[in-house]
């Protein structure tokens, strides 16, 4: 056996490793502080996108509604934050702004704890797409259906945090962050740390990624995209199957919500509405959703785009990426990982007649 074929079933785990030395070693040592801070916007929507592919890739489930949990994240930290700015029991400068004589609401107060807003961005989620996807995958919910009913929830939180201004920010958000659990944010040294913990958790989540694909769940979940009724005979319940596959996505997309709000300085309803639901889901179309690097690259292309081209053309940039995703659709529908593994597999081809005639000479001599 050859050093390849033997080496074939830890290949991504090797590209994993690579991909992180380039993340965590070279590219902070190459880039420009301003380029290490959108690289590390660009790890945040990537850990969307790992959740995504393995949920829609992996699982057949198009959900279209990741900005609700990218959402729930985002806003448990960034009330920690604004909270930390404004100090040990005052209250946050926007809420006075809209009455001098306002209290914290109650909900508020417990993310004045570290412990607390820690434990609620992975807790959050959970809870929310435990019950969500409880109640769509027993009622055998899917396709269309679920795509639909995902994006109306964001759109749903949205609406509902645009609406309620003096508890939330309404549309202006959330900003003016001075902290980051104790740590100075207009510091460089802690700016880069901020991209160290983002790059270092989307490793960490392709590594939870690579290892769900290889076991027997990983397994389990492909047959359930491809015959779910056969799954169902052998006495699986492809609900379950779902439900645990969309809890997963559901916690890295609050994960990547929570470190987009230190990173970028800001979180509003825009952040985690329709269009910005669609735009991680073109994020892992364009890289391929099949494969383990595809979302992952592909996030990161869709927010260069966002970060380097709309800022010069904010309305062509919309029709751009749209032009993108339909070409992808139509022509490429595995992505440009397909074309990596396109690659790959003409040169095995081509291996192949070669090896096939080494072999033919001595049988040919024996006989």
């Amino acid at each position: 056996m050859s050093v390849v074929k033997r080496l074939a079933p830890w290949g991504s785990l090797i590209g994993i490793a690579v991909f992180a030395v380039l993340l965590l070693v070279v590219a902070p040592l190459v880039l420009s502080p301003h380029w290490v801070n959108n690289l590390g916007k660009y790890c945040t929507w990537a850990i969307v996108a790992v959740g995504i592919g393995l949920v829609w890739g992996r699982g057949g489930m198009l959900v279209m509604g990741q900005g609700v949990f990218f959402g729930l994240g985002a806003y448990a930290m960034a009330m920690h934050l604004t909270l930390e700015t404004a100090g040990p029991g005052a209250t946050p400068t926007f809420m006075i702004l809209y009455d001098p004589l306002a209290s914290i609401p109650a909900f508020w107060e417990p993310f004045r704890s570290d412990a607390f807003t820690l434990v609620a961005i992975v807790l959050l989620p959970v809870v929310v797409a435990g019950i969500l996807g409880f109640a769509l995958f027993k009622r055998r919910v899917k396709g269309a259906y679920l795509a639909i009913l995902t994006q109306a929830l964001a759109v749903a939180l949205a609406v509902l945090i645009s609406s309620t201004i003096r508890e939330t920010g309404g549309d202006t958000g959330l900003s003016g962050f001075k902290y980051f659990f104790g740590y100075v944010l207009d510091d460089d040294t802690n700016k880069l740390m901020l991209f160290l913990i983002a790059a270092g958790l989307l490793v960490a989540c392709m590594l939870v990624s690579w290892q769900l694909r290889r076991s027997r769940f990983g397994e389990v979940l492909l047959a359930t995209r491809d015959a779910e009724e056969r799954v169902r005979f052998l006495g699986y319940d492809p609900a379950n199957i779902k439900l645990v596959a969309f809890v997963i996505a559901a916690v890295m997309a609050s994960i990547g919500g929570a470190l987009f709000v230190p990173i970028v300085g800001i979180i509003t309803p825009q952040e985690i509405g329709a269009s910005a639901s669609i735009l991680m889901i073109a994020g892992v179309a364009l890289g391929g959703r099949a494969s383990l690097f595809g979302p992952v690259l592909g996030a990161m292309a869709i927010g260069w785009g966002q970060s380097s081209l709309a800022s010069g053309w904010p309305e062509g940039w919309v029709y751009l990426l749209g032009l993108v995703f339909i070409l992808v659709t139509l022509f490429l529908p595995g992505g440009l990982a397909s074309l990596m593994s396109t690659g790959v597999a003409s040169l095995r081809r081509r291996r192949v007649p070669a090896s096939e005639d080494r072999v033919s000479v001595p049988e040919k001599e024996l006989a």
